[in-house]
């Protein structure tokens, strides 16, 4: 089936009728978090206007506000996902062969129910998601990514402390599902159909200008697990286990009304026959400067990562089983500009290094590792896409944003996407030369995304694709089977 072109009729009928119809299955993904609101216009009208102009306007309807002693919010979202031209490979006679020579066309459903209460000091949040998939090919690379039906992804109190020296603190226990900085190692995930969740005690002091965070937690691991049962669909509960385990403390001060310095330790101690067997500690550094009309914005991050790792949880390659030393590092970098014109368009240029393995055959394994990241507002769509991922990577990227009206957001953006280490794998694509005799150009992505909101806070419609163009390294990697790969996407999100 020609994948694109048909994509949108097709699309809108299914998402229609998601709308439309009762589907048996209500609870889907991410917690009822509502759209960022708007940036403000470098032309807005003088303060009393402005105020007299947003009383005029419609205030989104939301059962919360129906309700006295309990808060409770729904959001419902529905995507159609199309990709032409498969681009992950697979081992098979000895050579890398395309995972499937198909096309996929996938609609992923999420809904979730979010219910709060409590006093000043006391409250509790429980969170129910489901998420789920309908018409994965039976050589769909699905995984838990995609789909977990049915169960709790939040289910903690929290209780208020008090004052604490210039500050107020807080100690949270429970499930809970979090952002962390700008989310590249611990992400509540936005576009992917499943989310990040944590079994955790959790503190945090705060003042007008600091926060300060720690955390111990035994990562939520989502069931189940088979292609099979993930294609039907099945309910699972999930689980937490001591042989996971993730704590953090996070640091962040204001140094200004638009800048942001962080500092972060991340450690991970994963125990298991069957896994990687991590055992990692990751320090950083992150300064932001958020955008403004007529300025200048800015973000750098670096980390470095050390522990012990092995290469792989499935390989049996001998180099790949056995429990190497982990030294790897991450750093990005990011300018650009915001005109202060109609549209208010913004420019931003970037790059990316996330380090390779450079020797397969030694003992230390230099593969980054983005432990619960998120990676979609980074490097493109993810879903049955997510062809770019925060390992192995050098990547520079231009990036073209504009609002043309106040509810219409475009983005389009160019990434070039290289190898970090010849000798290591790109890792989305699971291609690798141990050789690293076929170069590092894994390939150029042109990204593409319009955002309605049809119903500011309440309905909004969004419509995106991208191309990946094959590069050198595809071509000699897999004797010559390397291809342009192309997906789009279409969906639609309530929130109520």
């Amino acid at each position: 089936m020609t994948a694109l072109f048909p994509l949108l009729p097709r699309a809108l009928f299914a998402l229609a009728a998601t709308a439309i119809l009762p589907t048996p299955h209500l609870l889907a993904q991410q917690a009822p978090t509502e759209p960022a609101k708007p940036s403000a216009e470098p032309n807005a009208p003088p303060p009393a206007a402005a105020k007299a102009e947003k009383a005029a306007e419609a205030k989104p309807w939301r059962l919360k506000d129906q309700l006295t002693w309990v808060k409770l919010n729904i959001e419902q979202r529905s995507r159609y996902e199309s990709l032409h031209n498969q681009f992950r490979y697979q081992r098979q006679g000895g050579q890398n062969v395309h995972l499937a020579d198909n096309d996929e066309d996938v609609l992923a459903l999420r809904t979730s129910l979010l219910l709060e209460t409590g006093n000043q000091w006391l409250s509790g949040t429980l969170e129910v998601l489901d998420a789920r998939q309908y018409g994965a090919s039976p050589e769909s690379n699905l995984d838990t990514t995609m789909v977990n039906s049915a169960d709790v992804l939040q289910a903690y109190v929290d209780l208020q402390l008090g004052e604490l020296g210039t500050g107020t603190h807080r100690l949270r226990a429970g499930r809970e599902a979090v952002d962390l900085g700008n989310r590249r190692l611990m992400a509540r995930n936005a576009f992917r159909n499943t989310i990040n969740s944590f079994l955790a005690v959790d503190w945090q002091w705060t003042t007008k200008d600091h926060t300060l965070r720690a955390f111990w937690s035994m990562p939520t691991e989502r069931r189940p697990e088979d292609f099979t049962s993930l294609r039907d669909n099945d309910q699972e509960w999930d689980w937490q286990s001591l042989d996971l385990q993730f704590w953090g403390v996070y640091e962040d001060w204001r140094v200004t009304d638009r800048t942001n310095l962080e500092l972060y330790l991340f450690g991970l101690d994963e125990r298991g026959l069957d896994t990687r067997r991590r055992n990692l500690f990751t320090p950083g550094v992150r300064i932001n400067r958020t955008r403004k009309a007529g300025s200048f914005h800015y973000e750098a991050e670096g980390t470095v990562q050390f522990g012990e790792s092995k290469a792989s949880a499935t390989s049996t390659t001998a180099a790949d089983t056995v429990l190497r030393d982990h030294l790897a590092g991450f750093a990005m970098a990011a300018l650009g500009y915001t005109f202060d014109v109609a549209w208010t368009p913004s420019v931003t240029v970037s790059y990316t290094y996330a380090s390779g393995d450079q020797d397969p055959n030694d003992n230390t394994n230099n593969r980054y590792d983005t432990l619960f990241g998120a990676r979609r507002w980074e490097y493109g769509p993810t879903g049955i896409w997510g062809a770019i991922g925060r390992a192995n990577l050098q990547s520079p990227e231009l990036r073209l944003e504009a609002r043309p009206v106040k509810n219409v957001e475009l983005m389009a953006a160019y990434r070039g996407v290289f190898l970090a280490s010849e000798r290591d794998s790109w890792t989305a694509g699971n291609l690798r030369d141990r050789t690293g005799t076929s170069g590092h150009h894994v390939g150029d992505q042109l990204e593409g995304r319009i955002r309605w909101d049809v119903l500011p806070r309440n309905l909004r419609l969004e419509v995106g694709g991208a191309v990946l163009f094959a590069g050198s390294f595809q071509e000699e990697a897999s004797n010559g089977r390397g291809r342009d790969a192309t997906y789009g996407y279409v969906e639609m999100t309530w929130w109520f």
